[in-house]
């Protein structure tokens, strides 16, 4: 199906997400769309898909007008998209998620449906049980469930926004393949939206480059990593270099912990992070990670085992315990778990930083939440509504609503979602906070970010926690060796 946007228009405020962009999309060929975060990627890619509608500017599809109010009607003319936020129903099982859309029915279809999505699922390489509910699954199988369910209400247009989070190489690859035969076999029009410029590389045909909301150049691939970079920034980024802080003293100290999320049991978890130290974790989602940062946050509860901080024992505390002793905890579901959508980022400000007294000083409050927009740099204003950012400026929001000082900082994929540039700067960030002694415990689906940036890494698989190695004495190949059960 051919894709023409013309002149596509769409301001937040007086934010201007897309400013005049015009593409011409060939059916049979994948795109890479790249840009900067806020350079307005995901903003067109939800106009394509219905989920906004453009201020001003057209949409075809093969030379024929359309206007979509919502993404089941755009799905209806064959564009389907899936999102960094999955759009699927918490109270519903994965089965009737997967069933949506098939028809106006009250009473779904069930009959074969469970079959059906485990054929499809196997064939990409993905295990989802259908009768888990959403609330239950991670964002990595969410999105996942989401893909099978496009596919088989047989999208034309197929909109991916950061697909890869949290699957493995095994299952990216089978994803990548089926993609390519939807493209070359079956006519579709496929976009991948991403910031990891390797599986742009390895994806797509061409590459289509967004900066502050206009269209400014496009690329056949192959191309060069180099040249990718200095299409979306004009310069190629200085490499940064790792430095530790590792102090002597142990900050965080778990001894034979076990606990239990809805579908798994982590178990014998002994662990210590120093001071300064950045401990990474690596596994697919679903195999413990998760849970473990949870533990530590006091989100959940330990069922046998120690947890000490700075050599006090915090095992039973609560989450609220536990941020006033100096711990932090950044999820990876942005807006489910670290931000209230509809709240404006100065009413989240005030949520943020503790004050005194039954009076919410509002012009303090909106001073502050601006000093923190210049310094995180969020494409935004004080009354931005958090939902209306791009994902990367969520993230970035979630980082400026951070305490300091802070003894333990727990991030879910801390650059997801992030450019380059923005990846490598929040992580000078973080160091700053390891080198005043903090230390920090993370996971991430990117192998590279967790060599890179760690000073110990251990991977989890099944519930069960690998051996702990050294980055500097490892790869991201025997990483993922571990995160396959391997020791």
């Amino acid at each position: 199906m051919k894709v023409a946007i013309r002149d596509i228009r769409k301001y937040f405020g007086q934010v201007k997400a897309n400013d005049g962009i015009s593409l011409v999309l060939e059916p049979g060929q994948i795109y890479g769309l790249l840009g900067e975060n806020g350079a307005g990627k995901s903003t067109l890619m939800k106009i394509l898909s219905g989920y906004h509608q453009p201020d001003s500017g057209q949409i075809e599809l093969d030379d024929k007008d359309v206007k979509f109010s919502s993404p089941a009607e755009a799905l209806a003319n064959g564009v389907g998209m899936i999102y960094q936020d999955p759009l699927d129903v918490p109270s519903m099982r994965a089965v009737e998620n997967y069933l949506l859309g098939r028809d106006s029915r009250i009473n779904l279809a069930y009959s074969g449906a469970t079959s059906e999505m485990i054929e499809n699922a196997s064939q990409l390489g993905f295990e989802i049980d259908p009768q888990a509910f959403i609330d239950t699954l991670s964002i990595g199988e969410r999105q996942q469930l989401e893909l099978l369910r496009l596919l088989a209400l047989g999208a034309e247009v197929l909109i991916l926004d950061e697909p890869t989070t949290g699957i493995s190489a095994d299952q990216k690859e089978g994803l990548f393949t089926s993609i390519r035969k939807l493209a070359k076999e079956s006519g579709k029009t496929v976009i991948l939206v991403s910031h990891k410029l390797s599986e742009v590389q390895e994806l797509c045909d061409h590459v289509l480059v967004l900066c502050k909301g206009k269209f400014v150049g496009a690329v056949d691939i192959p191309c060069s990593t180099e040249r990718l970079v200095q299409l979306m920034f004009k310069e190629i980024p200085p490499r940064s270099s790792r430095v530790s802080y590792i102090r002597e003293q142990n900050l965080l100290e778990l001894s034979q912990v076990e606990f239990e999320g809805e579908r798994l049991t982590v178990t014998e978890i002994n662990l210590n992070v120093r001071a300064g130290e950045v401990f990474g974790l690596a596994g697919l989602e679903g195999s413990g990670q998760k849970l473990l940062l949870q533990a530590c946050a006091g989100l959940i509860q330990p069922k046998r085992g120690k947890i000490i901080l700075d050599r006090e024992d915090v095992t039973r505390f609560s989450y609220h315990q536990m941020r006033a002793a100096s711990v932090a905890y950044l999820p990876a579901g942005r807006l489910e778990e670290g931000l209230v959508a509809g709240l404006s980022l100065t009413e989240h400000m005030a949520l943020a930083r503790p004050q005194q007294g039954f009076v919410v000083d509002w012009n303090y409050f909106q001073r502050e939440t601006q000093s923190q927009i210049d310094k995180y740099q969020i494409v935004g204003r004080p009354e931005t509504l958090v939902h209306e950012l791009s994902g990367g400026n969520q993230q970035r929001a979630l980082f400026a609503l951070l305490r300091s000082p802070l003894k333990l900082l727990l991030l879910e994929h801390p650059t997801r979602g992030l450019d380059v540039l923005s990846a490598q700067w929040i992580w000078q960030l973080l160091v700053n906070r390891v080198e005043e002694g903090g230390s920090i415990l993370f996971y991430s689906a990117d192998l590279d970010e967790l060599v890179e940036r760690s000073d110990r890494i251990a991977a989890f698989s099944g519930g069960m926690m690998s051996r702990i190695v050294t980055a500097t004495e490892t790869t991201a190949d025997e990483i993922g060796h571990l995160i396959g059960g391997e020791q």
